[in-house]
């Protein structure tokens, strides 16, 4: 499961910045992940507790946040909500569009550390 092998490099990043900040417990962790990336949020969230043990996130809250693949459409020229079977084409007006502009992410949006200096 390479869900695994994500959220390794997630706990690594934000056990950087809880110690950057000063914190020794982080309470919940914030993921943006497009329906495209390949990660599967029921995977993520079953991996968590694994990835997590013995580090400063051990017990801490996993939100995912999905986020919808679009496309640039220049015929509509707007983004349009795409499934991952769209055929480089607007799903709207037919127009060629391959330029996905969301549906790839796999980021950290936010982390609640909880022994922050000034926090609580």
């Amino acid at each position: 499961m390479h869900e695994l092998g994500l959220l390794r490099s997630v706990v690594t990043a934000v056990e950087r910045a809880a110690s950057d900040a000063g914190a020794t417990v982080v309470e919940a962790v914030g993921l943006r992940v497009g329906t495209l990336s390949g990660a599967v949020p029921e995977a993520l969230a079953g991996a968590w507790p694994i990835a997590t043990a013995g580090s400063v996130l051990a017990g801490a809250r996993l939100e995912v946040e999905e986020v919808p693949a679009a496309v640039w459409c220049p015929g509509c020229a707007a983004e349009q909500p795409v499934d991952r079977f769209y055929a480089l084409t607007c799903p709207v007006c037919g127009t060629p569009a391959g330029d996905l502009v969301h549906g790839r992410e796999f980021a950290v949006a936010w982390a609640d550390l909880g022994d922050a200096p000034g926090h609580g």
